[in-house]
């Protein structure tokens, strides 16, 4: 497992840090909700009621290309239908596919549970302009600065020894009690969907759910 340090000294290397991609073949068993719903390492920050008769939980990488285009095309429509009618329950956990995309998760953890959303909505948004550039944490820098983050404050962040193993449990915890092996991945009511998503392919799970 990697160090935050040795994090540390890949975010200032080239680009080619944030396209590590897992490939390995998807797991097929579905998961408990009951186990799912328990509390892991860092508190979810959900969206939706808590008694929805849907809930979606989200295996994510901020610099997974797949997992941007999901949430920078499907998400709003599923927000729009869904989650702001209080018919689902969404919630996104950290699965960094390398130590980029983990910063990005501390970056939008240390701020408090309000700017989770709006900072990773972001970041899905540009990833381009940050996750595939010559000098990703500069940019990354840069776009915090849209989000009111000083250099200190930033610096700080990354420096967050014990955000930083928080992070990482959370996705220990995916790959060991869930066997996520692949971004993004989907639970929705406890049943996997590896890859990402059209609303109306997410329609087609939850509809029956919602007795619709």
């Amino acid at each position: 497992m990697i160090t935050r340090r040795q994090a540390l000294q890949l975010l200032g290397s080239a680009a080619g840090t944030a396209l590590v991609m897992t490939s390995l073949p998807a797991f097929a068993q579905n998961v408990d909700p009951k186990d799912l719903a328990v509390q892991g390492p860092m508190p979810d920050v959900a969206l939706g009621p808590a008694d929805a008769k849907v809930t979606i939980i989200e295996y994510a990488s901020l610099t997974c290309s797949h997992c941007a285009n999901f949430h920078n095309t499907t998400y709003p429509e599923l927000k729009k239908r869904y989650i702001d009618t209080g018919k689902v329950r969404f919630i996104l956990r950290e699965f960094p596919l390398d130590p980029l995309a983990t910063a990005g998760f501390m970056l939008a953890r240390c701020d408090g549970e309000s700017k989770y959303y709006p900072i990773t909505d972001l970041l899905f948004d540009q990833q381009k302009n940050w996750a595939f550039t010559d000098k990703p944490l500069d940019a990354l820098r840069q776009m915090m600065r849209q989000a009111g983050f000083s250099q200190e404050k930033f610096d700080a962040c990354l420096r967050d020894q014990k955000l930083y193993d928080a992070v990482s449990a959370v996705k220990n915890r995916g790959v060991e009690q869930f066997k996520v092996d692949s971004t993004p991945t989907f639970f929705i009511n406890g049943q996997r969907h590896a890859g990402s998503m059209s609303i109306d392919e997410l329609e087609t799970i939850i509809k029956p759910m919602l007795g619709a």
